[in-house]
């Protein structure tokens, strides 16, 4: 059966490369897909991976129709077995219905790929609507590293290496980036709610640490030893 598949995890932690792996192998079987993508870090037109792998895809604007689109390609004696679909986060609610109706009336398994909460730990619109109509939710089992080295589990926007928690939900960045640029940072919740990045934490540790001790009582203590 045909299925809406939502592979969600946090930046940096290879949903891109999974796209691409599951565009290999289908089209390795001889199957042809239709691969969609938005505001990738390698420009228009292009579903990229971190570790160098690119391929073409076709830019998603917010007046995409996925449904219309799709009909209207094999209407035309195209063909289309699946469907791709990366930086899924970017979606209107409306497309991700339309996503869901290319599974059910056409037959064709979709598969989406995306974070599903900002910077601010909110919900992405495409994120909650894949999340409340996707036939299955995959969690990417390959995690990404906090700087103190737990799993990461938020997204942090950066300006200057500190995070910043206000402003627009959609800012393109990446995790690598100018340190005067707008970026992003995944770490954990802890290190999220206290709002510290790999840069000011290395910023705090070049401060020397206070002993709750006074003086006396450590001379005290000395003597004692």
């Amino acid at each position: 059966m045909p299925e809406l598949v939502f592979f969600s995890g946090t930046m940096d932690c290879g949903k891109s490369t999974l796209a691409l792996q599951i565009e290999h192998n289908r089209s390795a079987r001889g199957l042809e897909g239709l691969i969609f993508a938005r505001n990738d870090r390698a420009g228009a037109g292009k579903l990229s991976s971190r570790l160098g792998l690119v391929t073409q895809a076709l830019e998603v604007a917010d007046g995409l129709d996925f449904y219309a689109h799709l009909v209207e390609r094999l209407s035309q004696g195209g063909r289309a077995d699946y469907v791709i679909v990366d930086e899924a986060q970017f979606l209107t609610p409306e497309q991700v219905d339309q996503l869901a109706r290319v599974v059910d009336d056409l037959g064709l398994d979709v598969f989406a790929f995306g974070i599903t909460t900002d910077f601010r730990t909110r919900l992405f619109p495409g994120s909650q609507r894949l999340v409340e109509l996707a036939d299955r939710i995959e969690v990417l089992q390959v995690e990404a590293l906090c700087w103190c080295g737990a799993r990461a589990t938020h997204n942090a926007r950066t300006v200057g290496g500190h995070m910043v928690v206000e402003g627009a939900q959609v800012v393109v960045g990446d995790v690598n980036h100018a340190a005067d640029e707008v970026g992003y940072e995944v770490v954990c919740r802890r290190h999220h709610r206290r709002r510290m990045t790999a840069a000011s934490a290395h910023a705090g540790a070049l401060s020397p640490d206070v002993l709750p001790l006074d003086s006396d009582s450590a001379v005290g203590t000395l003597e004692r030893s």
